[in-house]
């Protein structure tokens, strides 16, 4: 088989490649390891760049999300005595939207349904050769044989643990990382959000956040030591703690339910640097990690595939390798930025196990000046809004 772009993974970044390259009338493969239900299994981000949002229109993806996605203005944060309302569309005149990562995966897929596109699920043992050179090709076994697709680019759009980045040479790819000491418990349920925004809280017990997927279902999380088992949390304990990390008004207001879905989850900050080797390109989470504190997982694998795109509609449209030729940098200075803000809001609302008194005043006295600076609103609600492509 011949194609002109191989995308590995069928998660959203590569499922929104795919459609985009398609959108332009460049052929392409998209190469799972798992099953199209497990795919869509994932529970996973549900918040929404502006940028994002966009992008999804322009691949013709916008009617579900504008149905039944919630656009939110704003969002609260409360540490110590300081309960503040960050307004996004006052401070940066944008929104987000609250569209889980399961809705958009479904969406790409029934888009990929519809025109027949060419995604091979449940694709063993997947690897990119000659990506070094001007004939890359990948292989894969499917029903015990294997077989080959020659491209002329491979996009690794296959997450952390996946193969693309592992087939970079040892030497050509440098890694920083930081991993943080606790992890969010997370639980979702089948009842009424507590406020029609997001609270994000810093609690002398730790962090907590109370978001949505919809109007009847909501997603909860706290935070815990890395070396928490699961089954020391029981559904009833969860909502005991949320109510005390979130304070008395929220826990007037919460509706409790059964768990559909219940998992821990570490936190790490995670970059790797270039994102391109010849003929093979990183986007998502198979370059970067952030922490979920800041809502970018998700939005920056879509601003990589905005990069990474546009830079192969070049290619075939312009005969010009400069878009693919800059991608790596472009990607990679909006990634530092987005690392640094999740960073910022992680520090600022989470408890540390090595950090005391002092480091609480200090995470209050960042909060106070918060409350009374405008300018330091607008740079917080910038950044959460999404910084531009």
């Amino acid at each position: 088989m011949r194609t002109q772009v191989v995308i590995i993974g069928a998660g959203p970044s590569g499922l929104l490649l795919s459609q985009l390259l398609h959108l332009n009338g460049i052929d392409c493969v998209v190469l799972e390891r798992k099953s199209a239900d497990y795919v869509l299994s994932r529970i996973r981000a549900g918040v929404l760049e502006q940028g994002m949002v966009d992008m999804l229109e322009r691949a013709g993806l916008g009617q579900r999300m504008h149905e039944i996605g919630l656009p939110h203005d704003g969002f609260r944060l409360a540490v110590g005595e300081t309960a503040l309302r960050i307004d996004l569309k006052r401070l940066t005149g944008r929104s987000v939207m609250v569209y889980g990562q399961t809705e958009v995966t479904r969406d790409l897929m029934q888009a990929h349904a519809a025109r027949g596109a060419q995604v091979i699920y449940e694709a063993e043992a997947v690897t990119p050769l000659d990506f070094d050179g001007d004939q890359p090709r990948v292989t894969y076994v499917q029903d015990g044989v294997t077989r080959e697709i020659a491209c002329d680019f491979i996009c690794g759009c296959d997450g952390y643990h996946g193969v693309a980045r592992a087939s970079v040479p040892k030497g050509a790819i440098t890694d920083y990382e930081k991993v943080y000491p606790f992890g969010w418990l997370g639980i979702l349920a089948h009842v009424p959000p507590v406020d029609h925004e997001l609270i994000y809280a810093n609690h002398p017990r730790g962090f907590a956040l109370a978001s949505m997927r919809s109007h009847s279902l909501s997603r909860y999380y706290i935070q815990v030591p890395l070396d928490t088992p699961l089954e020391a949390w029981p559904d009833a304990a969860i909502w005991d703690e949320l109510k005390r990390r979130l304070g008395e008004e929220a826990a007037a207001r919460m509706t409790t339910g059964p768990s559909i879905e219940k998992s821990i989850a570490p936190l790490r900050s995670f970059v790797a640097e270039p994102l391109r080797f010849g003929r093979l390109f990183l986007a998502g989470d198979a370059g970067h990690i952030v922490p979920p504190t800041g809502a970018k997982g998700l939005n920056l694998a879509a601003s990589d595939i905005h990069y990474l795109s546009e830079g192969l509609i070049e290619v075939y449209r312009e005969k010009s390798e400069a878009g693919i030729d800059a991608y790596s940098a472009r990607a990679l200075a909006r990634i530092w930025k987005a690392e640094r803000f999740s960073w910022w809001m992680t520090r600022l609302l989470h408890r540390f196990p090595e950090e005391g008194a002092f480091d609480a005043r200090m995470q209050q006295a960042e909060m106070d000046y918060l409350a009374g600076s405008q300018a330091a609103q607008t740079s917080l609600a910038e950044n959460y809004a999404g910084l531009p492509y």
